[in-house]
């Protein structure tokens, strides 16, 4: 145990980074959710989805960046090809599935999110097969690149995690806060029915609600790749799990919230792995999350809801 406790340090500097990953991810759950009160279960397959882009634009820039190309424009080539990929695909999902079952049953959404989470899984694993893809991250982040402070390291990968998130947590809160489409995507979320008497475009709001969480996921989705060097087609079922979970925590439709619940989850899980034992890693992470909401069930910054007369 003395010798785990030394580790702590750089257990946290770790979590750090995992939890800008969840809060990314998180993220795109709040923004949904905080609309249409629907849960977007195929949230985790489009951050897999994502990864696999970053690593198909990696693999055709490699020979340009083996030849001296700035790994700054490979990195933002990824990162841009993931994030409208991406996007577009959160947009079709919107269009051919949850907006047909959006007056339906309560279940229907989640189950036909459930449905398109297998399909894109079975679809990657046919086109890319089950075997784990190995990204180069060196070609675009030397490894000599980083932070140091004592024993603890933070490798530029992991840095860039943290620094991307917190800056697309703030072009996102600018966008809901001070532009007419958030206020139109928060009119939404407090009641559709007013926002359309008064002229709001409901579903194509809804529609750039998706395209914007989806964005953000592919986001996530090409950072892991660079911080964990691998994808595979399963990648985004734990992962897509645990932003869930840190949504929750933070107060599902809350960003700030995500962020926070983002970084409290990986915190947890990294110190627990490092300090205790990665065996029960998930089942600490999952004990805080209960305790917490057993405390406060609205999650960190939810709004209690308000009984109507």
């Amino acid at each position: 145990m003395g010798d785990s406790l030394s580790h702590l340090p750089q257990q946290l500097a770790n979590g750090l980074t995992l939890g800008a990953v969840y809060a990314l991810i998180a993220l795109g759950y709040s923004l949904v959710y905080g609309v249409l009160r629907l849960l977007n279960f195929a949230h985790g397959e489009v951050y897999m989805v994502g990864a696999f882009i970053g690593y198909g634009v990696l693999s055709l820039l490699d020979p340009a960046l083996a030849a001296g190309l700035p790994g700054w424009l490979g990195l933002t080539a990824m990162l841009l090809a993931a994030m409208l990929g991406c996007g577009l695909l959160g947009a079709l999902i919107e269009r051919l599935v949850y907006r047909p079952l959006r007056h339906t049953h309560r279940l229907a959404p989640l189950l036909g999110a459930l449905g398109i989470a297998f399909v894109l899984q079975h679809g990657v694993l046919l086109l890319a097969s089950a075997r784990h893809r190995a990204i180069h991250a060196e070609l675009i982040l030397p490894a000599a690149l980083g932070f140091e402070l004592g024993s603890v390291r933070l490798s530029a990968a992991r840095l860039l995690v943290i620094g991307i998130a917190l800056l697309l947590l703030a072009a996102l809160s600018l966008l809901v806060y001070r532009t007419r489409m958030g206020r139109a995507l928060r009119a939404i979320g407090a009641d559709p029915e007013a926002a359309a008497m008064l002229g709001v475009p409901v579903e194509r709001v809804v529609s750039q609600t998706f395209v914007l969480g989806s964005a953000l996921a592919g986001a996530a989705g090409v950072l892991v790749g660079l911080v964990f060097t691998k994808v595979w087609h399963l990648m985004g079922v734990a992962a897509g799990l645990k932003g869930f979970t840190a949504a929750v925590l933070g107060g599902i439709g809350s960003l700030p919230g995500a962020l926070l619940g983002g970084l409290l989850l990986g915190i947890a899980e990294s110190v627990s792995t490092g300090v205790i034992s990665p065996t029960y890693s998930d089942l600490i992470v999952f004990g805080v999350l209960i305790v917490a909401l057993l405390v406060r069930p609205s999650g960190l910054f939810g709004k209690r809801a308000q009984p109507k007369v």
